[in-house]
């Protein structure tokens, strides 16, 4: 009796290969959608703590700090672009967004501030985020 080759015959590697493609195509979606959400916390995270510092500052200054330089205490999370878009002595409104959220952004503003401003924030002190 001759001894047989061991291995893998062609069909078994290729059910094998098409069990991972379809593993592959259910995984890579979500993974994408845990990540966008990842940004959209981070976004919001740095927001909210805008908010309490820009409380910080009014508290010593009467007034919003315009720009996040006036904020000493504030640090912006890496790939995180924050901008204070308005700042009176009775409001301010903010825009964030992130580079790995491509075309997302999240608002939010506070007191006498202009909504458009805080864009896409649709109420007072609530960070919305919309891409």
């Amino acid at each position: 009796m001759e001894p047989r080759d061991r291995g893998f015959t062609l069909i078994e590697m290729l059910i094998v290969v098409v069990i991972l493609g379809f593993l592959a195509a259910i995984a890579i979606p979500r993974y994408m959608r845990a990540r966008e959400k990842s940004y959209i916390a981070t976004v919001t995270s740095d927001l909210k703590n805008l908010a309490t510092q820009q409380e910080i500052y009014q508290s010593d200054h009467q007034v919003y700090a315009a720009t996040i330089s006036d904020l000493t205490n504030y640090t912006v999370s890496a790939g995180v672009t924050v901008s204070v878009n308005e700042a009176t002595g009775t409001g301010w409104a903010a825009t964030a967004t992130h580079a790995g959220f491509a075309g997302g952004q999240c608002g939010i503003y506070y007191g006498g501030a202009s909504a458009a401003n805080g864009t896409p924030a649709a109420q007072p002190g609530a960070v919305t985020c919309q891409n």
